[in-house]
């Protein structure tokens, strides 16, 4: 899951939001935190203490080299290690879509943070629309550079279903940023259309 660490500005505009909602000297987890990069920004702006979990050990790594600390883990497994409120904020961003039941990690991500900010890729874009209806093909993007064979996304949503998602489960949606491609207007009004990506931020 390491791959969203991309931190190209053009591709990681939720990063940006999500670092404008940490408050200094909170305690911030990432789930999936790659390289660690973003975490280590946020120790050094922020002055928040910061642990990452993340399964590839190449990354885990270069997260201790960059000086943050990290447990290997699988978020697809039970996260019964990270006691409930033990985070001011609890972070998943570009990776829902690769577990294999996003409603039970939504569930312990509430759980484990205080608050969740939860960065979603919107399948719904209009460009995705296009390409399957015009093309026949599975969409590809920024923010979806794969092909469908080597994708390691596995459930498609648009922001409309994780809204509904968290409706099922009772989960709070106390705030939502929609991240803007090319039509920032239309983008906040239409957002399940032309929003290329959503900061949800969760909370029970």
């Amino acid at each position: 899951m390491s791959e969203k660490r991309n931190l190209d500005a053009d591709r990681r505009r939720d990063l940006e939001i999500i670092a404008g909602l940490v408050e200094e000297n909170s305690r911030v987890l990432d789930l999936g935190c790659g390289d660690g990069l973003f975490l280590r920004r946020l120790k050094e702006e922020k002055k928040v203490s910061v642990l990452g979990v993340e399964i590839d050990q190449d990354s885990i790594v270069r997260c201790v080299g960059n000086g943050v600390p990290v447990i290997q883990g699988d978020l697809n497994d039970d996260l019964n290690y990270l006691p409930e409120n033990s985070f001011d904020l609890a972070i998943l961003s570009h990776t829902l879509q690769e577990t294999r039941r996003p409603d039970k990690l939504l569930e312990q991500i509430v759980s484990i943070g205080k608050t969740a900010a939860v960065s979603v890729i919107n399948f719904g874009h209009w460009r995705c629309r296009l390409q399957v209806a015009f093309k026949g093909k599975m969409p590809r993007s920024s923010q979806m550079p794969f092909q469908w064979y080597d994708t390691p996304n596995i459930h498609f949503c648009t922001l409309q279903d994780f809204r509904e998602l968290c409706a099922s489960l009772g989960i709070k949606i106390v705030a939502e940023y929609p991240v803007s491609g090319r039509y920032p207007r239309l983008t906040k009004q239409f957002p399940n259309l032309f929003a290329i990506g959503c900061v949800f931020v969760l909370s029970k």
